[in-house]
């Protein structure tokens, strides 16, 4: 898959086209931080911006949105349904719940945030009613292993569009990877720098100094090159500029295998695998 630029997007299998790159918000006690950091994501060509509702910070996300003057249709949009939310109707009065929050008329793409608990199916439903009611453009699921998503197409038919989930050189999920690709789900990494866990690895040093790149840079173009999408999570400007610069070079397929020889199953979340 290529992707050339900061606003290269995909086609998703609902038919609604997503940027490949984009800012993961964080959940902050300042809420001002979150409407600089997505005001900076948005003013260096992000496009894409990802929150939820554990975070608390969807007003400041719409604040920041209401303070730009590229128009919404422009900004692909994402939040999520939390575990407590979980059930069919507990899932609608969330999502209403969030459209207020956020002040806008829809959301581009709606998450079940995690395969905790067994509701997750009811509120998958949800989801559906959702698309096609028209107040979400694509719906999807995050922290997903084959199992769950095995479960939610096998009894309703209906395939995610988008599983985000933890990918980096130090976890690439091969297998969960390759599974989403077979079904047309995209998969999206909202840890692509493992939270800077193992990026002393020499091999990554070594490889950053060749190509002028950071190592986060490194890993960040990686995960694209993969296919995968992309959401940076920070709140500094100047990081929110450096992580965007990938789209000038291209990691060696060499390079690139590499990297993969550094998985070592390293997770900085929980595992979700063995979730009932």
């Amino acid at each position: 898959m290529a992707v050339a630029t900061l606003r290269s997007t995909v086609r998703l299998n609902c038919g609604a086209r997503m940027p490949m790159f984009g800012l993961g918000c964080t959940p902050t006690e300042r809420g001002g931080e979150t409407v600089r950091a997505v005001g900076a994501a948005l003013a260096a060509g992000y496009r894409l911006i990802d929150t939820a509702s554990v975070y608390e910070n969807e007003a400041d996300v719409g604040r920041a949105l209401r303070s730009t003057a590229i128009p919404r249709a422009d900004i692909f949009l994402s939040t999520k349904v939390w575990n407590s939310d979980l059930g069919y109707d507990r899932t609608l009065a969330a999502f209403d719940r969030s459209l207020e929050l956020l002040g806008v008329e829809y959301v581009d793409l709606y998450l079940i945030h995690w395969p905790l608990i067994r509701l997750r199916r009811e509120s998958w439903r949800a989801l559906g009613k959702l698309l096609e009611d028209g107040r979400c453009r694509a719906i999807g699921v995050s922290n997903f292993a084959i199992r769950h998503l095995e479960e939610i197409v096998s009894e309703t038919g209906s395939v995610p569009a988008v599983n985000q989930v933890e990918f980096n050189p130090f976890l690439n999920q091969r297998r969960l990877h390759e599974w989403c690709r077979r079904k047309d789900i995209l998969l999206q990494t909202h840890t692509p720098l493992s939270r800077h866990l193992r990026r002393r690895a020499r091999h990554l040093h070594e490889m950053a100094e060749r190509y002028g790149k950071s190592i986060s840079q490194l890993m960040v173009r990686w995960a694209l090159q993969k296919g995968v999408g992309v959401l940076v999570r920070t709140l500094d400007p100047a990081e929110i500029a450096e992580q965007a610069d990938v789209f000038d070079f291209e990691i060696s397929l060499r390079d690139i295998d590499t990297m993969d020889s550094l998985h070592a199953n390293l997770r900085v979340g929980w595992d979700p695998t063995n979730a009932p």
